[in-house]
């Protein structure tokens, strides 16, 4: 074998990382920038860039340099995950690859369309395909147990099936006769989050709120969206959006504080990393910062429920949210705004769930989804599965597929098998906070003083400056002392809305049981 410079993983790897951030720039204008009759070429333009920087990453010349690669442990942990996606998307035919890179493009504008237009038929046979493209890759990557564990590795790797239902089963043991306890209290007052509110103050003060938390606005802009999302072209460039509605003002604000968690994982990822593996997801082709979907989501979760919606903030800061919007809360206070915001109450519609009923939404997406990867459910039967489920769980009636099987992107996206990170974030939140809160005795103090910089700057010390250079189970197990524990969020949970709703010490010991 000849000897391969010493730069040349790395001058390949910035290659392919470039080309993934391009690809990001696309997304994000398709969603946020792009004229309605651009999206027919923009599909053929993100599937062209996809073909080239797969052709990069299965390059030989790619592999050899990572073979040889030597030195610290970063740089072989970084060569180890590049030589792991080339054995991975070589199992993944060509063809495969470029009809999903056509078809989620084409996809995601049917789907805007259909549920615009309430209409689940006309993106049945988009989303048909979808199904078994999907299958076909889980087939191609490989699986032990349940092809649903082929496409949740590409989200959280190591996730099994196995793995995820005990977790699931254990949560939902827990959040039902919670969420019935609560169902029966007295509710807290909402009437007030329904008024109008004007969207360019609402805007100011959802970008005042992210900048609090530490969002750099020299690294980032804030943009609106059908459905917010944050997308990183690097540490330098982190760009977040929200869904801003006149007549509800939480949407917008807690939406935008979800995506301030994401963005200041991606702006705390070293610059070091920058252009490399450990910047790049190679299997999804997908440029992104942090070690996996579960582990990002557990900062957007953290910073939006933990820090956002706790009391300490609203103690601290209603009274400039009040300022913004005087005539529309002039007859709330501190204490009823909070109790407002963190009311259980059953949504039709997953991003404005509740933190207790959040996780049934994922339990429902997550079994239609490896039904449908192992035929036990088709296409045209999603609409009565969701519908049943859903009154099953949340005792509520759908009234149209627009605020049921048609509310999310993901599957037009064709991101089958991520669902289970929204659940895994929320465990792994709790526990992070955790372990902050050991880390940090003054921590609590800290943050009802508004000082967020500590708490960011030890998340950053161990969790977003290594970028993805620890796999999630090693960087929870780093930052936390053990392995994936729903304990602390369900303690977390059911202290919250014990003190919300004046529970009863038996009723919680009950929940336990």
């Amino acid at each position: 074998m000849s000897e391969v410079p010493s730069n040349e993983f790395q001058r390949r790897s910035g290659e392919i990382n470039d080309l993934l951030c391009i690809l990001n720039l696309l997304n994000w204008d398709a969603r946020t920038q792009m004229p309605p009759g651009g999206g027919s070429v923009r599909s053929q333009q993100l599937a062209t860039l996809s073909a080239l920087a797969r052709e990069k990453l299965l390059d030989p010349a790619y592999q050899v340099a990572a073979q040889t690669v030597s030195g610290d442990d970063i740089q072989i942990r970084a060569a180890r995950q590049a030589l792991d996606a080339i054995s991975a998307m070589r199992r993944v035919p060509d063809r495969l690859t470029r009809e999903l890179a056509l078809l989620r493009s084409e996809a995601q504008d049917i789907w805007a369309a259909a549920k615009a237009n309430n209409d689940f038929a006309a993106f049945a046979p988009a989303l048909t395909r979808m199904v078994a493209l999907n299958r076909q890759l889980a087939e191609a990557l490989g699986y032990e147990g349940h092809p649903y564990d082929a496409l949740q590795n590409l989200y959280e790797p190591g996730l099994t099936v196995a793995t995820l239902l005990p977790l699931l089963t254990r949560l939902r043991t827990h959040h039902v006769p919670l969420l019935r306890a609560i169902q029966a209290q007295p509710q807290p007052r909402t009437d007030f989050l329904t008024r109008h509110y004007p969207a360019d103050r609402q805007r100011a003060v959802s970008l005042a709120a992210a900048e609090r938390f530490g969002y750099d606005m020299g690294r980032g802009r804030l943009d609106e969206s059908a459905h917010p999302f944050e997308i990183s072209l690097n540490c330098a460039d982190v760009r977040i959006t929200t869904r801003i509605q006149e007549a509800y003002l939480p949407g917008a604000l807690f939406g935008t504080l979800h995506e301030t968690g994401h963005a200041l994982y991606e702006q705390g990822v070293s610059p070091a990393l920058s252009r490399t593996v450990l910047t790049s997801d190679l299997t999804g082709l997908y440029a992104v910062g942090g070690a996996s979907y579960g582990t990002h989501e557990s900062q957007s979760r953290l910073w939006e429920n933990r820090i956002g919606r706790s009391a300490a903030y609203w103690a601290l800061h209603f009274r400039e949210l009040q300022a913004a919007f005087p005539d529309q809360l002039s007859d709330v206070d501190a204490a009823t705004f909070h109790r407002a915001v963190n009311r259980v109450q059953p949504s039709l519609i997953r991003v404005e769930a509740d933190e207790l009923t959040y996780d049934l939404h994922i339990m429902l997406r997550v079994d239609l989804e490896m039904r449908l990867m192992t035929g036990e459910l088709e296409v045209q039967g999603l609409p009565a599965a969701w519908n049943a489920r859903i009154r099953e769980d949340l005792g509520l009636e759908v009234p149209d597929d627009a605020h049921g099987v048609l509310q999310d992107i993901h599957w037009s996206a064709g991101l089958f098998g991520s669902f289970p990170t929204y659940t895994i974030g929320n465990v792994m939140a709790s526990q992070f906070y955790a372990a902050a809160n050991r880390a940090v005795p003054e921590l609590s103090a800290q943050l009802e003083r508004g000082e967020y910089g500590p708490l960011r700057e030890w998340l950053t010390d161990n969790i977003y400056q290594h970028g993805r250079t620890f796999a999630p189970h090693e960087l929870l197990e780093r930052t936390t002392g053990g392995g994936l524990d729903p304990q602390p969020y369900l303690e977390y949970l059911s202290g919250k809305y014990t003190e919300l709703y004046g529970l009863r010490a038996d009723v919680i010991k009950r929940v336990f049981l």
